[in-house]
């Protein structure tokens, strides 16, 4: 159960961050710096499209030497077939961030402070890490091929938690919602750009299961921020999520000819649903709100 906030966590609960010089009301910045779910929703929109678009283009150029039949096989095909283009997208993303002047908001320390409890997120996403590692065929992958995989994770990790634990969290947060609402929209918005995958070919029951996942998933990477005070270690966290999922069962979104250990396999799995079960938890002792900014002309 949560502790009873004291007088001085519901101070710190409605504490602003650090004004910037400036909080402009007009241009570019100024549209941006009010917020909104819309915002929130049309920017992730658009990084989806743009995300997708980098990687046909990608494709374009480097067809000769990704396999697309396989696109895990080899080390050239991990590197420029899935990690170049999230990490394009991550870039752009990162000089959004900074023609905002964002950067110290999103990557700085966190406006409210954590709760014991949030620390069960992070102890949910570190224990299904190392299970995987332990249940990955290791003599199935050579050395290049493992490395693409984690950078493969990091570019991941740090694309998807920018786009989603930082700005949109931070457009809903300058907005003036309350943290339950904060945490309840930027889960469903990660959950909905992995929905796109049905896009790509994928079957409609493997993306419904992955878009539960991905909210609870999301929601506890969101737990993890708070926790922590940090979008890095999230982003860490996140980063070595992917690539140990997709070496233990051999595949992405499905189980392949080197998937490991089935039993420890199948234990990381129940993860999955732990995560989705820590939301709807964390939904009932979520509180606080950063206060808006006062805005200049």
């Amino acid at each position: 159960m949560s502790a009873p906030e004291t007088p001085a966590d519901a101070e710190a609960a409605t504490t602003p961050r650090a004004a910037p010089v400036e909080e402009p009301t007009r241009g570019w910045r100024g549209f941006w710096n009010r917020g909104g779910w819309w915002k929130a929703l049309a920017f992730s929109a658009v990084y989806w499209g743009v995300y997708q678009l980098i990687g046909l283009g990608v494709g374009a150029v480097f067809g000769d030497v990704i396999d697309e039949s396989n696109l895990t096989g080899d080390a050239a095909s991990i590197l420029l077939g899935m990690a170049l283009p999230i990490a394009l997208a991550g870039l752009l993303v990162l000089v959004f961030v900074l023609t905002l002047g964002w950067g110290r908001e999103i990557f700085g320390r966190q406006p409210l402070p954590g709760r014991w409890w949030m620390w069960i997120a992070v102890v949910l996403a570190v224990v299904p890490i190392l299970l995987r590692l332990a249940a990955t065929d290791w003599a199935e992958y050579t050395p290049g091929v493992v490395v693409a995989f984690l950078v493969l994770g990091l570019a991941i990790g740090f694309t998807e938690e920018l786009v989603t634990r930082g700005v949109d969290v931070n457009l809903l947060r300058r907005h003036g919602y309350g943290e339950r609402v904060v945490f309840v929209l930027s889960s469903l918005l990660f959950a909905l750009l992995h929905s796109g995958n049905i896009v790509s070919g994928a079957e409609p029951l493997v993306v419904g299961v992955t878009v539960l996942y991905t909210f609870g998933f999301g929601a506890t990477m969101f737990l993890s921020m708070r926790a922590t005070g940090s979008i890095v270690p999230a982003m860490l966290l996140h980063a070595c999520t992917d690539p140990t999922t997709i070496l233990a069962v051999g595949g992405v979104d499905a189980h392949g000819a080197t998937a490991g250990d089935s039993g420890l396999v199948n234990l990381a799995g129940v993860f999955n649903w732990l995560y989705f079960v820590l939301a709807l938890v964390a939904i009932i002792f979520l509180k606080g709100r950063v206060r808006p900014k006062a805005p200049t002309a």
